[in-house]
């Protein structure tokens, strides 16, 4: 009886065993699924899920201006959460300071960074208010001062900072000049000169004043100001600088590696992972002066004069550099509706509120410029009427297509041409343009609006749908295994 007790307990032990080690296996699995889900992140593929992509007509094209002169561009483009191109062309230091061709030009890598300039606004800035519209912390709909005490008082024409909203902001109607010369003291009076953040700060503040009225009917007037002070929001709000705040709450859990402001000022860079810009620093060619300006070729310090000489290179509306791979990702979360490898960032009910069309000038949202009229060239002919993004004078330009399921990246150093009687070289060219790569782009996929707005991953044989509800069939499967060995 003893013996029999003692086989029973043994196989009993032996089953439980065994039942804990496939527990254990099949929990291992569901970890590896969930840690590797495809729905919200971004996979690398050789080939086209949907159709026919025949990429050779845009490296044909971008090759072609790199040979008549064009410096240098890098591109990507992504369906469905999967990467389809990620491709440089050309120089990312091809002059020198005498606009003359140095002996050997460095080549563009993927990794090389580029000065976003004004993707600025949406890649820190935008992101860091959608994000805190999401935590409730900032209210689009609340007057700026709420959020900086100090920005009060009236112009002599009774323009008052009172009455401005932080959507005005966003929407470029807040009344400020599309620009202000601090850095300049020829160009603007003795109370708006600055090359200091903390009194530039103050000046936006305090001291400048209005071109016109405020209001939801008034046009648009795009404004780096109106940024500027959204990027002293966020500081305020948050606490942290604008290059902090972005670090640590959308950077790094997004695990971007080469996307900062200021990059030179860390031991992690060196001019040669730059691209390129001006031949001789904000001279336009040695036809502009200023205290302090520079004259040498630009290269991973922020080209934008507000941004460096008034700002220390920390602003809302300029100074962020970044590259190819980490831009896939900051284009990609959009596409997501805020979500990234599973983290949230901001709700499906911000992104709708930031891009929602202002309807006295729909192409602009809350600091998105839009595709919905189909007025702005730099969308190309077949972007469909839900597409949004942003350019960067540096020669960048994202483009968002939610009907297509598609991002496109394209990062140029135009400005590192010749400047000659105030126009730069490299904006004769296409590439620098935009529109026509992003033309060529959905040509190469065979997509236009039709087909973006009758065509599903599911109906065009692309697997990437097919495969993330597989992924989670395989996760339930497993759970529901788990839970049966649990019990026994």
């Amino acid at each position: 009886m003893k013996i029999r007790v003692y086989f029973y307990s043994h196989k009993t032990y032996k089953w439980k065993m065994f039942y804990k080690s496939y527990r254990n296996i099949l929990l291992l699995i569901t970890i590896f699924l969930l840690n590797n889900n495809s729905i919200n992140s971004l996979t690398q593929t050789a080939e086209l899920q949907c159709g026919i992509f025949n990429d050779e007509i845009l490296d044909q094209f971008i090759e072609e201006e790199i040979q008549q002169g064009f410096p240098g561009a890098a591109l990507s483009i992504t369906q469905y959460g999967k990467v389809l191109k990620q491709k440089v062309y050309g120089y990312s230091l091809k002059y020198n300071e005498n606009g003359s061709i140095i002996d050997q030009p460095q080549l563009l890598t993927l990794y090389t960074m580029f000065d976003l300039a004004s993707l600025t606004k949406m890649y820190a800035t935008n992101y860091a208010l959608m994000q805190l519209v999401s935590q409730g912390k900032v209210n689009v709909n609340d007057p700026v001062i709420k959020y900086i005490p100090q920005y009060h008082g009236c112009n002599p024409e009774n323009e008052c900072r009172e009455a401005r909203l932080v959507k005005d902001l966003l929407t470029h109607t807040a009344g400020y000049v599309s620009s202000v010369y601090f850095y300049d003291p020829k160009k603007v009076s003795a109370d708006l000169y600055s090359q200091n953040k903390i009194r530039t700060e103050e000046i936006i503040e305090t001291k400048l004043g209005f071109q016109r009225p405020r209001g939801d009917d008034q046009l648009p007037v795009y404004s780096d100001i109106d940024y500027m002070l959204l990027g002293l929001i966020v500081e305020h709000v948050s606490g942290l600088s604008i290059d902090q705040y972005v670090k640590l709450n959308i950077y790094q859990p997004l695990g971007l590696t080469h996307t900062s402001f200021n990059p030179l000022d860390t031991v992690n860079y060196e001019k040669s992972n730059f691209a390129a810009t001006e031949l001789n620093g904000n001279t336009r060619n040695s036809t502009i002066d200023f205290p302090h300006i520079r004259t040498y070729v630009l290269q991973g310090q922020v080209h934008d004069e507000k941004s460096f000489y008034s700002m220390n290179g920390l602003s809302g509306h300029a100074g962020l550099f970044s590259n190819l791979h980490d831009m896939t990702i900051l284009t990609q979360l959009m596409l997501n509706n805020g979500i990234y490898k599973n983290i949230q960032f901001w709700n499906q009910t911000v992104q709708d509120l930031f891009l929602t069309p202002y309807s006295p000038d729909p192409t602009y949202g809350l600091g998105w410029r839009l595709n919905y009229n189909k007025s702005l060239s730099w969308f190309g002919l077949h972007a469909s009427n839900k597409a949004f993004g942003h350019t960067g004078w540096t020669g960048t330009c994202t483009v968002i297509d939610p009907k297509c399921s598609l991002t496109i990246t394209l990062l140029t150093n135009k400005r590192h041409t010749p400047c000659i009687n105030g126009v730069f070289d490299g904006e004769k060219y296409e590439t620098g343009k935009y529109g026509k790569i992003m033309t060529l782009v959905y040509e190469a996929m065979q997509l236009n609006e039709q087909q973006c707005c009758q065509t599903t991953p599911v109906n065009t044989g692309c697997r990437s749908f097919m495969l993330n509800h597989f992924h989670f069939l395989l996760i339930s499967i497993c759970f529901v295994l788990y839970r049966f060995f649990t019990i026994l």
